[in-house]
């Protein structure tokens, strides 16, 4: 466990208090070659310590194929936790990475995770995933550090929203969809899994011809819930994760109409939006980010050992089952990316009325 000087002084200032405790309550003569003892041990606690702090200030902290950690900036379960927990197996299984934990930091949009990722300046081992939420999420709640602030490593993938209707839905097409929000855009209320699916919904009423702050949107937590409130007849149509609503769709209980992206998803039977007329390509992209102040050998390093986890058989299985597309991006053209899509999320909020 990595202690910082002020959690230093308050671990030593309680084991002295216990101790002193302690000695009170022992006979008199041997209160002070315990306490000798004591103080000798708290001695060699503090100077160890002192020395793993000097050896992290000289560069020789832990490197991430011998120490790793991985942040997920949400709670168990979600689809940043996935990503990391799949690496971390694979890591482990296939003898990449050692001594992996996930950490899941959850709160906020996944900002949180970004402020703790960022408190973590020069830790080569540290590494969070992120994606177009995160960067929503930094808008929404204005905060004080923004991936501008962090070190980006790669985008690896992305996934790709699902527009769907109730099966009874008076709506076969894209296009009969369209026509009918645009004539009456309150008439036709969206659903989604949250604010990403809230985004593309907007990117598509610009697409249609119709104000995004003209639109009705009914929030909802999972896929789950966004399939009731369709057959319910509480939402007329929603956007979400393909995964999460691909049973739904199979089932006959969903009618899947077209996938958010810009090309055809292999292994699902659905045309684009683009192929069906309409521009909207905003994809749910991952990313991995290091914290600030680590060398560019270190986040090569970082960059190496993911790029290594995805050419194995475990990732594409995995990319298979999730309906991830692979768009591995680096460098430069990974900045100039980061900042189009912040003006991208930036001016769909503001449509939004956000």
């Amino acid at each position: 466990m990595r202690l910082t000087s002020h959690q230093l002084d308050q671990e030593v200032m309680d084991v002295t208090e216990s101790a002193e405790q302690n000695e009170a309550d022992r006979p008199p003569g041997k209160r002070n070659v315990i306490a000798l003892a004591i103080y000798g041990v708290i001695a060699v606690v503090v100077i160890a310590t002192a020395v793993g702090f000097s050896f992290q200030r000289g560069g020789l902290s832990a490197d991430i194929r011998n120490k790793a950690t991985l942040i997920a900036p949400a709670g168990a379960g979600g689809g940043w936790d996935l990503v990391m927990r799949e690496s971390q197996a694979i890591m482990r299984d296939h003898k990449i990475a050692t001594n992996i934990q996930v950490v899941n930091v959850p709160g906020a949009a996944g900002t949180i995770g970004l402020s703790r990722l960022h408190s973590m300046a020069g830790r080569a081992d540290v590494v969070m995933v992120g994606g177009t939420g995160l960067l929503a999420g930094v808008q929404q709640t204005k905060s004080a550090v923004t991936l501008n602030d962090v070190t980006p490593i790669a985008r690896i993938f992305e996934e790709y929203d699902v527009l769907v209707v109730p099966a009874d839905s008076p709506y076969k097409t894209v296009a009969d969809l369209a026509a009918a929000w645009k004539a009456n855009p309150h008439s036709v209320p969206f659903t989604g899994g949250g604010s990403f699916d809230q985004l593309v919904m907007a990117q598509f009423a610009k697409a249609a011809g119709i104000a995004p702050k003209d639109t009705t949107y009914i929030p909802k937590s999972g896929g789950g819930e966004v399939a009731q409130a369709l057959v319910t007849h509480t939402a007329a149509a929603a956007f979400s994760g393909y995964a999460d609503l691909v049973d739904q769709i199979e089932s006959g209980r969903l009618r899947g109409l077209a996938m958010a992206a810009k090309n055809p998803v292999a292994g699902v039977e659905l045309p684009t939006l683009v192929q069906s007329g309409f521009e909207v390509t905003l994809a749910n992209w991952r990313a991995l980010f290091a914290p600030p102040g680590i060398t560019d050998a270190d986040a090569k390093n970082i960059r190496d050992v993911f790029y290594e986890v995805m050419q194995t058989s475990d990732w594409a299985d995995a990319e298979k089952i999730n309906k991830w597309t692979r768009v591995w991006l680096e460098g430069d053209e990974l900045t100039t990316f980061l900042a189009q899509e912040d003006e991208t999320i930036r001016q769909l909020y503001e449509e939004l009325g956000k």
